[in-house]
């Protein structure tokens, strides 16, 4: 698969919506990063440089793995997101929140929703267990791969 322009638009659209400072992508030999350069000038201002171009990269899948290695374990399996987008702890803001700490889940239960570009995404639980720990608020914007909440 090749980056299309339009799909780079899109994804540059969400940094530029969220609180997002990069995005990183890879697809088999390509990998392209979205970057904006955030530059605080005083306590109360900061200002947004332009985000440089996007550049395909070969991919280096090694690193990454050992990153993630290097940071201490919490307890319990970590529910990490498959997506960049916005962390919902409930199917609507009076409704109540699909799980949370101490609750039982599981294997396939939703566990919360990313919205990425408009598309509200169930993620489910991977392992039958308790959530014993639920990593990010409500609204907050989310990474790849970041943790989102731990299940033991």
């Amino acid at each position: 698969m090749k980056f299309e322009t339009d799909y780079i638009e899109k994804l540059a659209k969400v940094l530029s919506e969220t609180g997002l400072t990069e995005i990183s992508l890879e697809d088999g030999e390509q990998a392209i990063t979205l970057r904006k350069d955030v530059i605080v000038t005083s306590a109360s201002q900061a200002v947004v440089a332009a985000a440089p171009v996007p550049v395909a990269a070969p991919v280096q899948s090694a690193p990454a793995a050992q990153t993630e290695s290097a940071t201490p374990a919490k307890k319990g399996t970590p529910i990490t997101s498959p997506m960049v987008g916005t962390f919902y702890k409930s199917p609507s803001p009076d409704a109540e929140p699909f799980v949370s700490v101490g609750q039982s889940v599981a294997k396939g239960d939703v566990v919360c929703i990313v919205e990425a570009m408009k598309m509200m995404n169930e993620i489910e639980s991977e392992l039958s267990g308790k959530v014993v720990e639920i990593c990010v608020e409500d609204g907050q914007p989310v990474e790849f791969g970041q943790v989102l909440m731990y299940v033991e």
